[in-house]
């Protein structure tokens, strides 16, 4: 069986074989190329020693030669080739069959432990073809070996079954439920990039795995709290947990409407309250909800930026923008533009994941809001305090203090421009600004 390799892959492996070395497209490459889909990075093993690598090849990099991983680029192409060599091994101190078996055997799940060579075709030791053809993610070897040595592969056999939609075989998934509590010793940033992963692929609540698997109380346990939290009033259908999850995969597939979505209702189970006909309320929970947020992403070593951007997404995902301009730009100033729209299809995201019998006047508040924003950007419309015609020189200019009063004027002056944008202008503002000051004095 042919695979449609790039050129550069080719050449490599081609040249490494010519050398005398044994050379093989591994891992997520042929998996994904056995599945039809694009591979985002190419990786080849070989039994070839890392100095004699760099030998063959004009151009490497060795920023992975600690790991054995050197960087050979072709054709402006990088592509990670991995020595598997050892001193017993050199000159065929294996068979070939025993080398390639390794070379399987090293791998997390079947899926992954295939390999190719254009010269030799497929190679598969471990059902890995078949497990594809069932849609079936299984470890090579005893599972619960797997994770006790790599806890992080249990996270990553959910995120495989969320970006390829494949299940986690019983053995492996019993072996996960049994190494759960192991997750907490993995590194904090590639925990993120496997969520990151999840959220991204066509399946993101696939999160609700790692609350079925137990893992989510040790990577999550804000989240894992969720689930099972009742919403008894006319608005929700389903647990807080339940409705988060909806909610995900209702928003479209951005990191940070996707997280934004996930930890949004994280403090309900702190502050729900029941009133004298039994309807529960969560008073405040989008203020305890942003709390969580930047405490979980902080813990998961998110990038600032990030969790400045969720955080207001999460604090403001209740707030009411009626469909007006002045609504509209008010909370337009307070998010920036980019923001602004992110909090409204967050808000749909959100009301689609409730009662539907009340989502039809929702909908159309949005969706209103959204023409009005598409508007303002449009007819550029002043919403931002840079947006004004005068600025803090401007206010010195005419007595105001530097710092907190000029901060307040132009704040107090946006105010009236939101309004009424025509009042934009040098004159007035400056005009506007001495009477609001003698009006203060």
């Amino acid at each position: 069986m042919k695979l449609n390799i790039t050129e550069g892959a080719a050449g490599i492996t081609d040249r490494l074989n010519k050398a005398g070395y044994r050379a093989y497209i591994a891992g997520s490459t042929v998996r994904e190329l056995l599945l039809s889909m694009t591979p985002n990075c190419y990786e080849i093993v070989t039994n070839a020693a890392p100095e004699n690598i760099k030998s063959l090849f004009r151009h490497t990099i060795d920023a992975g030669i600690g790991n054995n991983t050197i960087t050979v680029v072709e054709n402006k192409t990088g592509y990670e080739v991995t020595s598997m060599y050892c001193d017993n091994a050199a000159d065929d101190g294996r068979c070939a069959d025993e080398e390639r078996g390794e070379l399987c055997r090293q791998r997390d799940f079947t899926i992954n432990a295939v390999l190719y060579n254009p010269n030799e075709g497929i190679v598969d030791y471990y059902g890995g073809r078949q497990d594809m053809a069932d849609s079936l993610i299984r470890c090579v070897g005893d599972p619960e070996q797997c994770f006790r040595a790599d806890a992080l592969g249990m996270l990553r056999a959910v995120r495989l079954s969320a970006v390829l939609d494949f299940k986690i075989e019983q053995q492996t998934e019993r072996a996960i439920r049994k190494c759960a509590v192991l997750i907490k010793k993995a590194d904090h940033g590639k925990i993120r990039d496997e969520l990151n992963k999840i959220l991204l692929s066509k399946h993101p609540d696939k999160i609700r795995e790692l609350h079925r698997l137990g893992l989510l109380r040790f990577i999550i346990p804000e989240l894992e709290r969720c689930f099972g939290e009742p919403q008894k009033n006319k608005y929700h259908i389903y647990d807080v947990g339940e409705h988060i999850m909806h909610t995900v995969i209702n928003t479209p597939p951005d990191l940070v409407l996707r997280w934004s979505a996930l930890l949004h209702d994280t403090g309900k189970p702190c502050c729900p309250s029941t009133d004298a006909n039994g309807i529960i309320h969560f008073y405040g929970h989008h203020r305890e909800s942003r709390r969580i947020s930047v405490d979980v992403l902080h813990r998961l070593r998110m990038d600032a930026d990030m969790i400045k951007d969720i955080a207001m997404l999460v604090e403001n995902h209740d707030y009411r923008v009626d469909a007006n301009y002045t609504a509209v730009k008010r909370m337009m100033s307070k998010t920036g533009a980019e923001l602004f729209e992110k909090l409204l299809i967050l808000q749909k995201a959100d009301n689609m994941a409730k009662n539907p019998a009340h989502l039809p006047d929702k909908l159309k508040r949005i969706e209103c809001g959204l023409g009005i924003y598409r508007q303002v950007i449009a007819r550029k419309q002043p919403y931002r305090i840079s947006d004004l015609a005068v600025n803090t020189r401007d206010l010195i200019n005419i007595g105001v203090r530097q710092g907190r009063e000029a901060g307040d004027m132009l704040k107090a002056l946006l105010d009236e421009v939101i309004i009424k944008p025509e009042l934009n202008t040098h004159a007035y503002l400056l005009k506007r600004a001495k009477e609001i000051r003698r009006g203060r004095k």
